[in-house]
């Protein structure tokens, strides 16, 4: 079966993009699979990407959104970077905050500090 042309398929291809997910043929989903159910039909499914790598992929699609490498980041724009991170989950990941300070050019005490304003 082939992924057929439909309004709802059109709507979920930027956030395919964003989350670096695949789309699938109804008839190829698989568990751990999304079903994409139009008025009772399954049309589709969203197959998510390996958790290996998604620092990466938080890290890169924040990149995109603020327009430049965390490390080119004004210290405002740290902190907003920070924040995205953080709302996207990033910090669930293990050695996140470590590879986050790397990736802005910052130590992990800065990185804390940034989290540790947002929560207050």
């Amino acid at each position: 079966m082939t992924i057929p042309n439909h309004p709802l398929i059109a709507s979920v291809k930027p956030l395919l993009k964003a989350t670096g997910a695949e789309l699938v043929a109804a008839d190829a989903l698989i568990a751990g699979d999304i079903p994409l159910v139009w008025e009772g039909t399954t049309i589709a499914g969203v197959r998510l990407p390996a958790l290996h790598g998604a620092l990466d992929r938080i890290i890169e699609g924040v990149e995109r959104e603020l327009g430049a490498k965390l490390s080119q980041l004004s210290r405002n724009e740290k902190q907003t970077a920070i924040r995205l991170l953080d709302e996207r989950g990033a910090f669930t990941v293990r050695r996140a905050v470590e590879d986050v300070a790397d990736a802005m050019g910052v130590s992990r005490i800065t990185v804390y500090n940034y989290l540790n304003a947002l929560h207050r």
